[in-house]
């Protein structure tokens, strides 16, 4: 997603729970990064914002 953006600023992937973390220095649209990990044929289990 990054090379497709360039808006991330990383993620964070932990194998054992299969939990992923991106973050970005500019605020990303919810339905920008669930289009995109549809796209990659991954489901978006859930959201959470901080």
């Amino acid at each position: 997603m990054s090379s497709e953006t360039g808006l991330l600023g990383g993620v964070d992937i932990d194998l054992p729970s299969g939990e992923v973390t991106v973050t970005s220095e500019t605020r990303l649209a919810y339905d920008t990064v669930a289009a995109a990990i549809d796209e990659a044929d991954y489901d978006l289990i859930s959201r959470r914002e901080q």
